[in-house]
């Protein structure tokens, strides 16, 4: 059992203590740490982590400028191989626009009526063949059963509608081929665990699938 293990079965043990633990290690120890955590073990971590400091955008991207690709290494719970459960998730800031900053609004808000919000796909060894799975990630506020959820989610719903990262995937439809039995309808719940590690929760329109998913921003 490794510590992060023993941290996340501790009752006693809050969300505080797990995110010192992970902070204090070094970039690939906790990769290996959080890449472990099976589907019972990434349960429990995200109902800690609805105490945890809210998430935000900037958790994703840092202060990377537009269309500057970030990459979060990933381990989810689906029943598949487990090289087949890495992924990443790489998020972008998308185009700020000379409208929104002659009207002063902030870096990812937009004249055109769209709050804060990143652009992203999924990356990993079943992209070629199921797709891309672009999303928009947006916050939550505003919507209380969703903020219950994670103060920020990642919208299948959405795909980017502007330039993206230079190299990304050509964008499509949720409903595009094989994807649409991944992606369509779906929303991921995120919550924060560390500076910079993260979980989700998956949902297909409003159901809970009971599969989750850890974040690791490179």
């Amino acid at each position: 059992m490794s510590e992060l293990d023993r941290l996340i079965d501790d009752d006693h043990t809050g969300i505080p203590a797990i995110a010192a633990y992970l902070d204090g290690l070094d970039a690939d120890e906790r990769w290996r740490e959080v890449s472990a955590l099976g589907r019972g073990r990434q349960r429990m971590l995200y109902e800690k982590a609805a105490h945890a400091r809210p998430i935000d955008l900037a958790h994703f991207v840092g202060d990377a400028g537009e269309r500057e690709e970030v990459i979060h290494d990933g381990m989810n719970t689906l029943p598949v191989p487990r090289p087949l459960r890495r992924f990443q998730k790489r998020f972008c800031r998308p185009p700020f626009d000379s409208v929104s900053q002659s009207l002063g609004l902030a870096q990812g808000e937009r004249a055109n009526g769209h709050g804060p919000r990143l652009f992203g796909y999924n990356e990993g060894p079943t992209r070629k063949v199921v797709g891309p799975g672009f999303f928009v990630a947006i916050p939550t506020d505003g919507r209380p059963h969703w903020t219950a959820r994670g103060p920020v989610v990642v919208d299948y719903f959405q795909v980017p509608d502007g330039p993206v990262a230079v190299g990304w995937p050509e964008v499509v439809p949720n409903d595009w081929r094989l994807q649409r039995f991944v992606y369509n309808g779906t929303r991921d719940f995120m919550r924060r665990v560390s500076s910079h590690v993260s979980i989700g929760a998956a949902f297909k329109g409003e159901r809970p699938l009971d599969h989750y998913f850890v974040l690791c921003r490179r």
